[in-house]
């Protein structure tokens, strides 16, 4: 496996979804930052969870019901994810983009 550096992965939300925007490869584990940008017009409530499975537990969340208005970025920097962990993000509305970048390594 190649460790990847820069941008993890990205998605273009859909509305009222859970997306695993990120999922951590086994035998590894990453340090990331995570952008939701509301490309929109109209206001998103965003759900970010650190997540086992690609449906978080209540316990599991880091961000809850936080309000992007549009035009702006909802930025969480200094996540460190264990293997196989994920990025879950929720966007109530369409036309949101989340983005993790930084650096997976070898424990």
């Amino acid at each position: 496996y190649n460790m990847a550096t820069g941008r993890l992965a990205g998605a273009d939300l859909a509305a009222g979804t859970n997306t695993t925007v990120y999922n951590t490869p086994a035998d590894i584990y990453t340090v990331a930052s995570l952008n939701i940008v509301n490309r929109g017009t109209q206001p998103t409530v965003i759900n970010v969870a650190i997540a086992d499975l690609d449906t978080p537990t209540l316990g599991e969340y880091i961000e809850w019901e936080t309000e992007l208005l549009p035009k702006n970025i909802l930025e969480r920097t200094g996540i460190v994810l264990a293997a196989t962990q994920k990025i879950v993000v929720r966007s109530s509305q369409a036309n949101v983009s989340a983005v993790a970048f930084g650096i997976e390594t070898t424990a």
